[in-house]
């Protein structure tokens, strides 16, 4: 999976250093992964969900979250967001009280 792009990632942990060694392991572990459905991505990551269009991830313990669109038919996976628990929180409240 080509993930897009990694600078949010290291944007994110230089803010919240606790942050990088949990998002470099998830980084390592979507990157070598062929994901062909959401099906298969539950079986790597059992805590994601799926909030359309997003894919959300929990990482490290729940403590941070990476909202990502996933393109199975092209390997791609492109980086929206990355939170702490309570940034999510917030996006998540804000997002969903404009879908209604």
């Amino acid at each position: 999976m080509h993930v897009i792009s990694k600078n949010a990632l290291e944007a994110f942990w230089l803010k919240h250093p606790s942050a990088r060694v949990p998002l470099e392991a998830w980084y390592r572990l979507v990157k070598t992964s062929n994901f062909l459905s959401y099906l298969e991505v539950k079986k790597v990551f059992n805590s994601a969900d799926y909030v359309p269009p997003f894919t959300v991830f929990d990482v490290g313990g729940n403590n941070f979250r990476v909202i990502g669109v996933l393109h199975f038919n092209r390997q791609k996976l492109y980086i929206r967001e990355v939170f702490t628990h309570a940034q999510y929180d917030r996006w998540s409240q804000d997002y969903r009280s404009k879908k209604l």
